[in-house]
């Protein structure tokens, strides 16, 4: 997941980056001559995955040092190796230069910038949407791709079903890979001429670098509720994790969504441009706002209202009042982007973009009677959703097996008792 064809950087002007950026330098273990002019074609953290002028970055793992494989990555022809004096200090002689820093981790995303040029000022990288939040990740990217093809764009897609970039579906096993992974495929995506790319950002993402050297053109925020607190341990610290995409580092504007006092909180204290955005009647104030939804079909229509009369006629085929959120948030990340407002209305009207399919999360899968797959990620999530087709929809709903690779704690069946939808677990 990298480019085909990828110029050499060398080591010193890779150091020259991280000494603009603030950031640590990294010195010699040991002298082997000509350190300073090592020609770099790639970085990476698996040693397994190593290709012939890679720097090959060793970081204390779980259950063993990486520094431990790189004897390994030397002899798949690495260029270089960096970690940290405990990785050095296990280290023998190896035939390529040694490089030690006290936090390598913290260098990844940077050096990966620099050395896969993913994101250069010259106007060639693809315009990238970043988009963070508990719950609507994964729909709220395949609409803002799917209205991006609708504006004849051609696009890339980083999460947690699949990664396209330019060819071939590729499964996905994090909703946001490493760095060095994120910037190869940024880099690819350049070379293949795309001129967009929507990716899901998790906290998890953000708290272990991995989205570091990464500058998204719009960052948008979909709602936080309480989950993943085995890593944040409280909903404050989950909070500060996800408000770390919103600052100038990782991102130029920003679409936040209001609907609830963590959205309010987030929009009052990012440091970047932030247009908000309201889909609730009970939120509070906000740019814009989700006005005069109507069902229509399993989905509904709708009108979002924003400064100075200025308004977009949008509507999505896909059920529940969530996926109006998610589609109004795909829409004002578009704008925010710099796309014409009735190039915009244009597309909506056109081409019915979030009418797409989710893989994985949100399918039609039968026609008489209706049938939903539908994948949440946790129970609270599948009740949730639920709560919201009672009684309102005339289909019947089936449980979707999680994607390859991908596992759940519980397998739930959703049956129509008479008017009304009945839940079951196991």
């Amino acid at each position: 997941m990298r480019p085909s064809a990828q110029e050499p950087v060398s080591l010193r002007e890779a150091a020259g980056v991280l000494a603009a950026g603030g950031l640590p330098a990294a010195t010699p273990a040991r002298n082997s001559g000509g350190e300073h002019d090592v020609l770099l074609t790639g970085l990476t953290i698996d040693s397994r995955d190593v290709q012939p002028g890679d720097l090959y970055v060793a970081l204390p793992g779980a259950r063993h040092h990486g520094a431990r494989f790189a004897p390994d990555a030397a002899a798949a022809g690495a260029a270089a190796v960096l970690t940290d004096p405990d990785g050095a200090a296990g280290l023998g002689q190896l035939p390529v230069p040694v490089y030690v820093t006290d936090d390598p981790r913290r260098l990844v995303g940077p050096l990966a910038a620099a050395v896969f040029r993913s994101r250069p000022q010259d106007g060639t990288a693809p315009t990238l949407f970043g988009v963070t939040g508990t719950n609507g990740k994964t729909t709220t990217t395949y609409f803002i791709n799917a209205l991006l093809a609708a504006l004849g764009k051609t696009t890339g897609l980083i999460g947690t079903i699949e990664i396209l970039a330019g060819g071939e579906p590729i499964a996905s096993t994090l909703t946001t890979p490493e760095s060095p992974q994120v910037h190869g495929l940024l880099a690819l995506m350049r070379e293949k001429g795309l001129d967009a790319a929507a990716m899901e950002v998790s906290s998890h993402a953000i708290s272990y670098r991995r989205v570091d050297g990464v500058l998204f053109d719009v960052a948008g925020f979909t709602n936080l509720t309480q989950d993943h607190l085995d890593l944040h341990g409280s909903m404050d610290e989950y909070f500060t994790a996800k408000a770390a995409l919103f600052t100038p580092e990782r991102s130029s504007r920003a679409v936040i969504t209001v609907d609830d006092e963590w959205g309010a909180r987030m929009a009052a204290e990012a440091p970047v441009p932030v247009w908000t955005l309201a889909t609730r009647e009970d939120a509070g104030e906000a740019d814009w706002r989700v006005t005069g939804v109507e069902r229509a079909g399993l989905g509904h229509r709708f009108v979002l209202r924003g400064p100075g009369g200025a308004f977009l006629r949008a509507g999505t085929g896909l059920p529940g009042t969530f996926n109006v959120s998610n589609a109004a948030l795909a829409v004002l990340m578009v704008l925010a982007s710099g796309v014409d407002q009735e190039q915009l209305q244009e597309a909506l009207d056109r081409r019915d973009p979030f009418t797409v399919e989710v893989p994985g999360r949100m399918q039609l899968v039968g026609g008489r009677p209706r049938q939903l797959s539908i994948l949440p990620t946790t129970p609270m999530r599948w009740h949730g959703r639920c709560s919201r087709f009672a009684g309102k929809l005339p289909l019947q709903a089936v449980a979707a097996a999680p994607p390859p690779g991908r596992s759940r704690a519980s397998s739930w069946s959703l049956a129509p008792p008479g008017n009304g939808i009945r839940l079951s677990g196991r």
